[in-house]
């Protein structure tokens, strides 16, 4: 079998004759295999799901026990035989439980990056690049402009700013599914141990961190502060909690926002507030490329994100490349990029 002919695309999005399953399903199906927890590519109605316990666990939290049908967990690198397909999941290094998917069908090898990235993250598994006939990528940030700084140096940003103004609190709109915890988890590595106050839904996603082992440190609850009382705290919360938490603070916070497209001087300037932070949890220009370059697949699809770019690249090196331009991706908050 070509590996081109092992997923085909379909109204609901890529589907596996052979093990007959979808990956990352837009439409209710009867067997579902998802790489991560975020609503765009994990939804709730499937007949069965398999997943890591850790993206399962994000699911329950989200969407309640009865998410599913029926739920099976795979360990990473464990293979399991999906009718005359083998499925394993990688580490994709994107947030908590977050996997690449290798499909295998008599000999031919197709991997499914889902979201991703290069970058550390003291939260989850690096990303694994994994030998393919066919490596189907994101490209959120496939376009050169994007090129992240590392983490850290946005961190210290923050802590300097904190050190400068002890008197305002610092608000950090940050998506609450893998953002927010590897934020809060570099700012520990930082030195920085005071209590952090976060929103409930970025409460909630904490503690599936903790219970699979990532340490977060003090976390406190933003229901029932007092705005003066938050002043020389950091508060991780969705954008939209801002207004109305400090609407009665004596000192206005310093706001900003943690998003890859803060690179964007329009965009930062039109949501970042006065301190935008360039946290991503996608691949950027370099790290896209360079993935590609590693794996050396034989076609390279390209999806959800900048396709024509990266598309034109590839080509430009003799790499076999071909836009996807699957629908109903990348349509969460936009923060989680």
């Amino acid at each position: 079998m070509r590996a081109a002919d092992i997923l085909k695309l379909t109204p609901a999005g890529l589907y596996c004759e052979a093990g007959d399953f979808y990956l990352d399903p837009v439409r209710k199906s009867p067997r579902a295999v998802i790489t991560h927890g975020h609503s765009d590519h994990a939804r709730a109605g499937h007949g069965a799901v398999l997943a890591t316990a850790e993206t399962l666990a994000v699911m329950e939290v989200r969407y309640g026990p009865k998410f599913a049908g029926a739920r099976q967990a795979a360990r990473f690198n464990e293979t399991i035989a999906m009718g005359d397909a083998r499925v394993t999941l990688k580490p994709a290094g994107h947030v908590l439980g977050s996997a690449q998917v290798l499909i295998e069908v008599k000999g031919a090898r197709v991997v499914l990056s889902g979201d991703y990235k290069r970058a550390r993250d003291p939260t989850c598994p690096a990303f694994e690049p994994v030998p393919c006939d066919v490596f189907i990528t994101e490209a959120t940030f496939g376009l050169p402009i994007f090129r992240h700084p590392p983490a850290e140096v946005e961190v210290a940003k923050l802590l300097h700013s904190l050190t400068l103004f002890p008197e305002r609190a610092h608000f950090v709109g940050a998506y609450s599914l893998g953002k927010a915890q590897r934020l809060i988890a570099l700012l520990r590595e930082a030195g920085h141990h005071d209590s952090i106050f976060v929103d409930p839904a970025t409460e909630r996603l904490c503690a599936v961190y903790e219970a699979h082992q990532v340490a977060l440190g003090a976390l406190r609850p933003l229901a029932g502060q007092s705005p003066n009382a938050l002043a020389g705290k950091i508060v991780i919360a969705p954008p939209s909690a801002r207004t109305d938490l400090f609407a009665e603070a004596e000192n206005e916070p310093i706001t900003s926002f943690a998003s890859g497209w803060m690179r964007v001087r329009k965009r930062a300037r039109q949501g970042g507030g006065e301190l935008p932070l360039i946290i991503s949890d996608h691949a950027d220009w370099d790290e896209l490329t360079a993935t590609a370059r590693e794996i050396a697949p034989g076609e390279l699809w390209i999806t959800h994100g900048e396709e024509a770019a990266l598309v034109h690249w590839a080509k430009s090196i003799g790499m076999s490349a071909r836009p996807l331009a699957l629908k109903g991706y990348g349509d969460e908050e936009a923060q989680h990029e």
